[in-house]
């Protein structure tokens, strides 16, 4: 009965450690995308998700609509590569919770965005990511914006 018991401790330690260690990577492709956002390098960027990405961001208008938008992520790349240099991004990643199932990931990220030193608004990421071999891609990106209800609003 001990060994059973001790083989069934092992066996959970294992699995749980193995799901922190791929709650690790995805939470390093989650930083990397943001280490090429704030650097203006498309190409880190685009080493850590899948060709066709969905992106997409929720917010309400000034008349209290829910509006949904939907973007090429070329577009997204596209103002990365050409962002002014005397432009500067800063968007703050405020806590990550990470679940995953086989090769398939979500990062919620709530962040502030600050430009040129500024508050401009807060909100969340929901990077959806696929395992892709060894590595996470993200495969959809939702983020929501407001200037309300933020800790620097």
């Amino acid at each position: 009965m001990k060994h059973i018991l001790f083989y069934a401790v092992v066996l959970i330690s294992t699995a749980l450690l193995g799901q922190d260690d791929e709650k690790l990577k995805v939470r390093e492709a989650v930083d990397t995308f943001f280490e090429g956002f704030h650097k203006g390098d498309t190409t880190l960027l685009k080493s850590v998700m899948m060709e066709k990405v969905l992106l997409q961001t929720a917010y309400r208008n000034k008349e209290g609509q829910d509006v949904l938008v939907s973007d090429e992520i070329s577009k997204l790349i596209n103002a990365v590569a050409n962002r002014p240099p005397e432009q500067i991004w800063d968007e703050r990643l405020l806590d990550y919770s990470i679940q995953i199932d086989g090769n398939m990931a979500n990062a919620w990220t709530p962040y502030e965005f600050w430009f040129n030193g500024k508050f401009s608004h807060c909100g969340v990421n929901s990077f959806q990511l696929f395992k892709q071999g060894d590595q996470w891609k993200i495969i959809y990106l939702i983020d929501t914006r407001r200037r309300n209800g933020c800790e620097n609003g």
